[in-house]
């Protein structure tokens, strides 16, 4: 009996899949991997089934669910904490886990949904840090070679939402991810006026740990991006254009505007929309723009894939009309395109 990938999904949309492989031992992935290679059956690997809008249609191969947990880690009162995580470990448990262990360097991560494995492959990032910063390395087995491979940090080729995984779709199975934390209750420093105005403090102070994950938290929930709040979207539909100065010199003045240090300028994907037309809670068949957060294409309940594609498009349609900008999704499309 075929399962409906909607079930495996935070946005709650997508058809079934053929074949459906719950891996849950490393061993047990490669050898569903292999399996599939072998007899050149089409491969989706699906971790937390937060950052991926599937078709109606389903897919018609095999499917692996990565349900791989466990950990390892070395905490050394000077070099800080050393830690090897399972792909399938929950993200976000796994960052209340070092904190708990007095390790920072995560708190500003908190919140996002997924698991441990997609955080290289879309190199995660929230509040002015990214997870390619505390990334040692990335275990990885290569469905090219048939073989393990290792990457360390400087391989992975992190950049903002991209990496080596991403940009070589399909090839690389993340099997387990070693993060270099430090040791301390001291966060590394604020970065973005609305997290620093939430903690009282001013942009480049260092907060508690404990009290950036509440404060980080406090804020996703308002903006309905914690899976708890109830509302099926898969977080950040597009990602913040990078855009040359040139550019970045047409938009109006209180637009958003953060160097890159490589001469090009980003710029805010919500407040392109927000001034674009887009209004929180617009409604388009059984997609929504969450009424929380204008970024947050959602499921109100009865959404299929081809509703949120059609939604996307009009709300990225706004944004170039108005700015001559074109939005480009976070999230994985499986079947379908924009």
């Amino acid at each position: 009996m075929s399962t409906e990938l909607s079930s495996l999904t935070t946005m709650a949309v997508g058809g079934p899949a053929k074949n459906l492989v719950r891996a849950r031992g490393e061993k047990e992935l490669i050898e569903a991997v292999r399996a599939a290679d072998k007899s050149q059956t089409p491969l989706l690997i699906l971790g937390g089934g937060s950052n991926v809008l599937i078709s109606d249609a389903g897919f018609d191969g095999t499917v692996i669910h990565v349900e791989t947990v466990g950990n390892s880690y070395e905490i050394d009162t000077c070099s800080g904490g050393l830690l090897t995580v399972s792909a399938g470990e929950d993200w976000d448990e796994f960052v209340a886990f070092t904190i708990e262990k007095g390790l920072a360097n995560l708190e500003t991560l908190s919140g996002i949904p997924g698991t441990v494995g997609g955080a290289p492959i879309q190199n995660i990032g929230a509040y002015g840090h990214e997870a390619g910063e505390i990334i040692a390395r990335v275990r990885t087995f290569d469905r090219k070679n048939d073989e393990i491979k290792t990457f360390m940090a400087s391989e992975c080729e992190f950049s903002y939402r991209n990496s080596i995984f991403k940009q070589q779709a399909g090839r690389y199975v993340i099997l387990d991810v070693t993060f270099h934390l430090r040791l301390g209750e001291e966060s590394l420093p604020i970065q973005y006026e609305e997290l620093a105005g939430a903690l009282g403090v001013e942009v480049g102070a260092r907060v508690a740990i404990r009290e950036v994950r509440n404060a980080v938290l406090k804020l996703r929930e308002a903006k309905g991006m914690l899976l708890s709040t109830g509302i099926k979207s898969a977080g950040s539909f597009f990602t913040n254009p990078i855009i040359s100065r040139e550019e970045a010199a047409k938009l109006p003045a209180d637009a958003p505007k953060w160097e890159q240090g490589d001469g090009k300028i980003k710029t805010s994907a919500a407040w392109l929309m927000e001034h674009a037309g887009v209004e929180k809670g617009y409604r388009l068949a059984g997609a929504q723009i969450s009424p929380k957060h204008v970024l947050a294409l959602s499921n109100a309940g009865d959404a299929t894939a081809k509703d949120l594609i059609a939604l996307a498009k009009e709300a990225r349609k706004k944004v170039s009309e108005t700015f001559g900008i074109t939005l480009e999704p976070e999230v994985a499309l499986v079947g379908i395109n924009l």
